[in-house]
């Protein structure tokens, strides 16, 4: 697990918003049984998908755990995760709307962000929540970019489908892995 470190910066120096619902929103996550999993092709596509429909550099499928954003799908970058206090996905899952940075250098809330001010040099960012059928926000497809730039109508709908999608197959892979649950603890009891 590759986490990244920014020693010169006090983690506190940052008000990450905590949706009032954390403790159930946590709950439906781990319910979820995706955290720290393997690479799959279905999710890697749809983050492909992602940043060439947004003409981005960069694609992330997120999920926001207690203290860290973890990758589930990625283009662009390397890492496999980051604190949560860095997070632009952080702000994300407080709306069920997209979520638009035009330039984060002109933006208060991440003007001071490490990945704004030092390498990778983050500009844009457009993030989709990812809500279950019972609202609530697990994470982002989101995509990002190192120069300022705004989305069309038509990439935002977009964006948008495609996080729903992701939940339809985050969804559809609850279900098997409860119904594969069921049978065992049925045939156990015979």
């Amino acid at each position: 697990m590759k986490l990244l470190q920014v020693a010169w910066i006090k983690q506190t120096a940052y008000k990450i918003p905590i949706p009032r619902d954390e403790t159930q929103r946590l709950a439906a996550l781990h319910r979820y049984d995706i955290l720290d999993t393997a690479p799959e092709k279905t999710f890697d596509s749809i983050t492909v998908l992602a940043s060439h429909v947004c003409q981005t550099p960069i694609a992330l499928l997120v999920l926001i755990d207690q203290d860290r954003q973890w990758f589930k799908a990625k283009v662009g970058v390397r890492l496999k995760e980051t604190l949560r206090a860095f997070a632009f996905c952080a702000h994300t899952i407080m709306q069920r709307a997209l979520f638009i940075i035009p330039d984060a250098t002109q933006d208060k809330r991440f003007a001071l962000n490490p990945f704004v001010v030092s390498g990778p040099h983050y500009r844009f960012y457009a993030g989709a929540p990812l809500v279950t059928p019972d609202n609530r926000a697990l994470g982002t497809l989101c995509v990002i970019d190192k120069m300022r730039r705004t989305l069309t109508i038509d990439q935002k709908m977009d964006l948008l489908a495609l996080s729903r999608l992701v939940m339809t197959e985050l969804e559809l892979r609850r279900s098997l892995g409860e119904e594969r649950w069921v049978k065992k603890a049925i045939h156990r009891h015979r």
